[in-house]
């Protein structure tokens, strides 16, 4: 039976049907025009009727939302969520009553993760570790086929553990995470700094000077130019996520890394760097038999997987 999956990004809400293939038999999205938790919950909804209705099919069983942030797992709180500027926001309550029916709210990596695991580049793999790299940084475990939680449903934060103890602010409010170094929304904020010092010459030649033109993409350019202002922000970015994923395939020894995001997939040469320090950083035990592997399903692996995620709990039930 057809389920209803919906991902919650920072500007867009899209929901879908999808089969239990993976297929996405419709789709809606929506801009977040208001941010404010009750604008977002009636957006939601506005997108989960529209799939159902232009799917044709009959949806059962819960939906499933994919958020960024996060998520405490029983309650469906979302605890913190950058993105959006939210602090413990009751989502999957709010939702289950305007749409009328159970709503299970997980993180957006680990919908993507059970997307990539059932119809993308994890098929085959019951040990995997996914890491995005886009306007956050995030990851996603799973174990012997199944995600991996943890007793508070916020297991895998990637993004969030310290790299510079007492360091840059982040968005969720605490000092030193990764994503406020190697995130793409912060890669951006540095690099409009240093164009705004004057400190760069190539990047006020790249840009003509108009920081809405800076991109992580600019900071690569200038940085392989040979600019070392640029070059010092494109290395410790490159450098702490090799470290973090590296040691995450030290503690979690899983068979597949499926790398994704906006950051990794334009940004070659952070993926490159990122690849060389796990292969020289991870232990080599856990290292061995490791392949690595681009994530396969582009902007819907979160859909597909919160959609893939409802079926299995329709089943459960």
């Amino acid at each position: 039976m057809p389920t209803l999956g919906i991902d919650l990004g920072g500007t867009f809400a899209r929901a879908a049907v999808v089969d239990a293939s993976g297929a996405l038999l419709s789709v809606a999205k929506r801009p977040l025009a208001e941010r404010s938790p009750t604008a977002v919950v009636e957006t939601l909804a506005q997108a989960a009727r529209e799939a159902v209705a232009g799917s044709g099919v009959r949806v059962e069983g819960c939906a499933v939302v994919g958020a960024a942030g996060q998520i405490h797992k029983d309650t469906g709180v979302l605890a913190v969520a950058p993105n959006l500027g939210w602090r413990n926001v009751p989502l999957a309550t709010m939702l289950g009553e305007k749409l009328g029916c159970t709503v299970q709210l997980v993180n957006d990596l680990s919908a993507a993760a059970w997307g990539e695991l059932h119809a993308g580049a994890g098929r085959g793999s019951q040990d995997m570790l996914v890491a995005f790299v886009g306007s956050g940084v995030g990851s996603a475990i799973i174990a012997d086929g199944r995600l991996v939680g943890g007793a508070g449903g916020v297991a895998g934060e990637l993004g969030h553990i310290k790299v510079v103890p007492g360091g840059r602010r982040c968005g969720c409010g605490e000092l030193g995470c990764l994503e406020a170094y190697a995130g793409g929304h912060n890669l951006i904020a540095l690099t409009r700094e240093l164009l705004a010092a004057g400190r760069s010459p190539m990047l006020a030649k790249l840009t003509g000077g108009d920081p809405a033109l800076v991109t992580p993409v600019v900071l690569e350019q200038a940085a392989e130019a040979g600019d070392e202002e640029a070059q010092e922000i494109h290395d410790r970015a490159a450098q702490f996520l090799a470290l973090a994923v590296a040691n995450q395939v030290t503690v979690l020894n899983p068979a597949r890394l499926v790398l994704g995001g906006g950051v990794l997939m334009n940004c070659p040469g952070i993926r490159r760097r990122l690849v060389e320090g796990v292969q020289a950083w991870a232990s080599q035990v856990s290292r061995e038999g490791l392949l690595i592997v681009d994530a396969e399903l582009g902007d819907d692996s979160g859909l597909i997987g919160a959609g893939l995620l409802g079926l299995s709990a329709s089943r459960a039930g």
